[in-house]
């Protein structure tokens, strides 16, 4: 559909990607005996951070930080970082993940299922950074995905995060 001479019109707003990191396992040690990791998270020109947690290698954040979603077809990037106080943090290795199966679910416009309904699961393979298979279910009205992703670029490490799909006003779920 050719709109010339006009102003092109900026993306819609889709929705809200509520990101809750909860947790990293057995991630890399990069001071001394430990690590102060954070979590970057990055989708398109938006970045994200969460806390830091000093002296763990095992860190619960419990942190929840909220992406807008224009073009579910971008991945979402993670980035694990230790903390430094005199040098460049050190990087503790990086993940991506794709929320298009979680978009689908959503657009199924299912309502009034028991909670824990599983919509679709997705399988660890080479094209994804999936340590275990990934959920994408119902529960309170809304759609969730549970992952947990294997860290790359790193001796070890693992993080684990609940998506949370919140529609926007104008939409069918307001």
């Amino acid at each position: 559909m050719s709109t010339s001479g006009l102003l092109p019109r900026e993306k819609e707003m889709l929705g809200l990607l509520k990101v809750k990191v909860l947790r990293g396992f057995d991630l890399a040690v990069r001071d001394l005996r430990s690590s102060d990791p954070y979590v970057i998270v990055k989708m398109g020109k938006q970045k994200l951070k969460t806390r830091v947690i000093k002296r763990n290698t095992n860190p619960v954040w419990n942190e929840e930080l909220t992406l807008s979603i224009e073009d579910p077809n971008l991945p979402v990037r993670l980035e694990v970082f230790d903390k430094d106080t005199f040098s460049l943090d050190d990087p503790m290795g990086h993940a991506e993940f794709d929320i298009r199966m979680l978009v689908e679910a959503v657009k199924m416009e299912l309502d009034d299922l028991p909670n824990g309904t599983i919509i679709t699961t997705v399988v660890p393979c080479r094209k994804n950074c999936l340590a275990e298979v990934s959920r994408v279910y119902w529960s309170d009205g809304t759609v969730f995905q549970d992952l947990i992703l294997r860290l790359r670029n790193v001796e070890r490490g693992e993080v684990e995060l609940k998506l949370r799909w919140v529609s926007i006003e104008g939409s069918r779920d307001s």
